[in-house]
């Protein structure tokens, strides 16, 4: 009888949308130190032969587009890492490098190139690998490279259109961007191919002076495929069973780099998919397949058998791309989401005696949502876990280890969970940045210290939202006298409203960040001045004879024009005064984009209310990072939101709307969170027409939410322009161009650079 029940993986997830009504869950996602001093999070641990000085693992974030075209790591990636090093995280692991280029035909692009990092027996490659050794080591940090089997059934499929080739994976199994297109079973004699690969840059790392191996096991990914009964149904030869591939690789990298040459491994304890999806395993076409999953004994078991081959670490989580969410929690998602997957293999190695080759206990590192020092600091001293990884955290800010060891947790720029300058960003062809740190991958190009300005100059910043506050920050720290100007009551713009529903807690913390940052400058600094509940008016800033005036004045909301458009409440005006709430119950919130499915998870989640989401394109979210937009939808299915796309609002009257719906069964699954939406730019020669069946429907609203987008505000810019007050004036954020906080963000800082 199986020691773990059925539903525990449900149990674990069941909090997923409603976390943020306990207070104690939100606690932990406060960035407090009241466990200050971290004497967990610091002490030293003992991986095979090698000591690292703290706990701290610096995730692997996927290097995507940071190396040369070639593969080999570039300048800005050297320098990505260094900082990382220097920040004082004991382990670096790099993203995922590929073994199997010329197998996995979706790692290619047009003209022989590739986005993707390489290391395979060649020395083009090792001297930017050997700088990243050598710069972390410096830095007192150990770094290991994560070597993967490939992509697989989760790779592009254009390799299908740009090569002729089909994508592939363990079995025959349909690819996760294109369902239509089938990723071909590879063959045994290739596979021992790769393997031989794997053993091949594992050596080529020892001899880079790389600290150790990391094997990309997880979310399902080509490794994975190979070696999850989901994936593979393989009936003959030796890798028909399901665990071989795996073990034959670890067995192949002792090999070639001998007995005191650490190897890790990450894993996911289950898919989770049918945890997640329940029914829909067996009526949804593209899921059907993957309904024999690696139960939870199976993986422990592959996990013993992976330690006798010669693994010495674990990291742990859960998921894949088919719920996204899962392997990539957004800020919707809970605080130290699967500390309890790390405790149970923790817990499975104590009780079975499980020791690495080296007679050592095998460390478990819990991932997902730990960037708080005092959770990552009670998760250690509870034993949920032995090493803690930061991903995310560590691209917001680079210093999080050396602050929370001084006991400045106040002084770390949170991560905001937003996803899109970090994930999204390369899935739509960038590469990784930070929505909030605009330093994010171009250290080498941007120094830590701006240089002093050769002129000093006096500048008045208008409008204190994210590209605000990050242009005064950075021309004060180059030795200007700034006045940051808001006519609201506190910094950080729309920031503010964002931070509102209780899932929000990570947008709060930054809000919170800033709010410190502007208050210490306010105090501290002669040269900054910070003017709150101000309007910035012509006259002002005229006699206030500044010589940049810089115009932060942000977007405002976009409003139809339809009859009865007047007993509608706009979403900002909702988020700044909920008591527009009271003695409300049926909802409609107009427009599904990332403000209208948010403020309806609020409405669903917090205040219990029955909402309507009408929404005129195919998708709701479109042009979301996969993970936040698909989590988001799963929560609105589960608390019985009802949305509707392709629908377009007509009307508004006294206790209803009136709403024109395409009903034809073509229309999209608007609760569908296993396909990702394709990029604007990539034609989908599979998609099937939506045919046209209009009805209009009455729907039942005491309340009205508008949020159909927003426009930028540049009036007060254009008057500035126009009156020629000052010699050099500047247009920025969402004021030149209404978008996400990452542009913002940065504009805001490189004209703080510049000015």
């Amino acid at each position: 009888m199986s020691k773990y029940p059925e539903t525990l993986l449900a149990d674990w997830l069941k909090d997923s949308g409603d976390w943020f009504l306990d207070e104690g869950k939100i606690a932990g996602g406060r960035m407090t130190q009241m466990l200050y001093p971290y004497k967990s999070i610091f002490s030293p641990i003992r991986v095979n032969s090698l000591t690292l000085k703290n706990r701290l693992i610096m995730a692997p974030m996927g290097n995507i587009s940071q190396a040369e075209e070639t593969g080999r790591p570039d300048r800005s990636m050297i320098a990505y890492f260094e900082e990382r090093a220097k920040g004082g995280v004991g382990l670096i692991t790099s993203g995922l490098v590929p073994v199997s280029f010329g197998i996995d035909h979706s790692l290619k692009e047009p003209g022989d190139l590739t986005y993707f990092p390489k290391i395979l027996g060649s020395r083009t490659y090792y001297s930017g690998w050997r700088d990243i050794a050598h710069n972390t080591h410096a830095a007192g940090a150990r770094f290991f490279i994560q070597l993967t089997a490939g992509l697989g059934r989760v790779g592009n499929p254009q390799c299908l259109v740009n090569q002729h080739k089909f994508p592939v994976s363990a079995s025959l199994n349909p690819n996760y961007y294109l369902p239509g297109v089938p990723c071909l079973r590879l063959s045994g004699r290739k596979l021992k191919k790769m393997i031989r690969n794997f053993g091949q840059a594992a050596a080529d790392a020892k001899a880079a002076t790389i600290d150790g191996v990391y094997l990309h096991g997880h979310e399902g990914y080509l490794l994975e495929q190979l070696t999850n009964p989901a994936f593979n149904r393989r009936r003959l030869g030796r890798y028909a069973h399901w665990q071989n591939f795996g073990l034959d690789v670890v067995r192949e990298i002792r090999k070639r780099t001998g007995p005191d040459y650490p190897i890790m491994y990450r894993i996911d304890l289950s898919l989770a998919l049918n945890a997640t999806y329940g029914e829909r395993m067996r009526t949804v076409k593209t899921l059907r397949k993957f309904r024999n999953e690696r139960t939870i004994e199976q993986t422990l078991d592959y996990m013993k058998n992976l330690v006798a081959a010669g693994v010495d670490l674990f990291d742990v989580d859960l998921g894949c791309y088919d719920n996204w969410w899962l392997p990539h929690p957004p800020v919707t998602m809970k605080p130290g989401v699967f500390l309890h997957v790390s405790k149970l293999v923790k817990d499975y190695f104590a009780e079975h005696k499980i020791v690495s080759n080296k007679g050592l206990p095998v460390p478990v590192a819990a991932v997902g949502k730990l960037g708080y020092p005092d959770l990552a600091e009670k998760a250690l001293a509870d034993e949920m876990c032995d090493m803690v990884m930061l991903g995310r955290p560590l691209l917001a800010d680079p210093a999080w280890p050396q602050k929370a060891y001084a006991g400045r947790v106040d002084a770390i720029r949170p991560c905001i969970g937003c996803q899109e300058a970090c994930i999204h960003e390369f899935v739509e062809g960038g590469h990784p940045c930070c929505a909030v740190n605009p330093r994010t991958s171009f250290e080498s190009a941007l120094p830590a210290e701006p240089p002093k300005a050769p002129v000093r100059k006096k500048i008045a910043v208008v409008g204190a939202g994210p590209a605000g506050f990050e242009c005064a920050m950075a021309a004060l720290s180059r030795g200007h006298e700034v006045h940051l100007i808001d006519q609201q009551e506190g910094v950080g713009g729309t920031v503010r409203l964002a931070s509102v529903p209780l899932f929000k807690r990570d947008v709060r913390n930054y809000l919170e960040w800033m709010e410190r940052t502007v208050e210490i400058c306010d105090r501290d600094n002669p040269d900054f001045k910070l003017l709150l509940n101000t309007e910035a008016t012509l006259a002002m800033l005229a006699n206030g004879h500044y010589d940049v005036i810089v115009c932060a004045t942000g977007s405002r909301e976009t409003v139809p024009d339809i009859p009865g458009i007047e007993r509608a409440v706009l979403a900002r005006s909702l988020l700044g005064d909920l008591t527009l709430l009271q003695d409300k119950r049926k909802t409609v919130v107009v427009g599904g984009g990332t403000v209208g499915s948010e403020v309806a998870l609020m409405l669903a989640a917090e205040h219990d209310m029955e909402v309507t989401v009408v929404e005129m394109l195919p998708v709701f979210m479109g042009g979301i990072c996969t993970a936040n937009r698909t989590h988001i939808i799963h929560e609105l299915e589960k608390r019985g939101v009802k949305l509707m796309n392709c629908a377009r609002l007509e009307s508004i009257g006294e206790g209803s709307v009136s709403v024109r719906v395409n009903e034809s069964a073509t229309v999209p699954d608007p609760y569908n969170t296993w396909t990702p939406v394709l990029p604007e730019n990539i034609p989908n020669p599979l998609a099937k027409p939506i045919r046209q069946e209009i009805r209009t429907r009455s729907i039942e609203a005491d309340l009205v939410v508008l949020a159909v987008g927003s426009e930028p505000d540049d009036s007060f810019y254009r008057l500035l322009k126009d009156e020629y007050i000052t010699p050099e004036i500047h247009l920025l954020g969402d004021a030149a161009d209404a978008g996400m906080i990452a542009q913002a963000v940065r504009a805001g800082y490189r004209t703080g650079l510049s000015v």
